[in-house]
């Protein structure tokens, strides 16, 4: 397997998981943007986004869905939750949430205070998307009330795939708002080796 990397983007989520599950791979790290950075890059993802894996013939362009791949093509192992287990479609409901309900305004917020030319910034826009993001965090510091991780009583790509959304809000200046349910999570989170191998790559 080979994994296409860009420092502390999205694919941080599959890096964290390939390491918490102990596999072999190779790791391409880029500079952001890779498609513009990276000979050859659009050949291997169209979309010129990361992450990328490939493994065989088959390309993932998904931070998320490549975590799904990874434990059930490679497990079985405890960072997957089975059909068969009570929490199962919570699981899969956290796994989707991740990006779509989490990671999706931070990128506006990203985009219009960092990526943008000064000129094209647009302040209402990060304003009305992080008060999205935090409405939607509501719903993590919830679910964490009196649990160490979000469901079956352990860590899981579940906590990886919505970690990494807490994660990205450091870097934005978000954390320093988080409630106490968040942080401490956050922080258990960043204290596992797995996460630490995946940094210091």
């Amino acid at each position: 397997m080979k994994l296409y990397h860009c420092k502390n983007s999205r694919s941080l989520r599959p890096l964290w998981a390939l390491e918490e599950m102990g596999l072999d791979y190779d790791l391409v790290t880029m500079a952001f943007p890779p498609r513009f950075e990276y000979a050859g890059y659009l050949d291997i993802n169209p979309l010129g986004t990361v992450p990328s894996l490939v493994d065989g013939q088959l390309t993932l362009t998904e931070s998320t869905a490549i975590c799904h791949y990874l434990v059930d093509s490679y497990g079985p192992t405890p960072l997957a939750i089975r059909p068969d287990e009570r929490e199962y479609g919570e699981y899969l409901n956290w796994l989707y949430r991740s990006d779509a309900t989490l990671t999706f305004p931070q990128t506006l917020v990203l985009r219009y205070t960092r990526l943008e030319p000064k000129k094209r910034r647009v302040p209402q826009v990060v304003e009305d998307y992080t008060k999205w993001y935090f409405s939607r965090l509501r719903s993590v510091e919830s679910a964490l009330e009196g649990k160490e991780f979000l469901c079956a009583d352990r860590f899981t790509i579940a906590d990886i795939a919505v970690g990494y959304a807490l994660f990205m809000g450091i870097s934005l200046g978000l954390s320093e708002h988080y409630k106490p349910n968040c942080k401490r999570y956050l922080a258990s989170l960043m204290g596992r080796n797995g996460f630490k191998k995946a940094m210091a790559k």
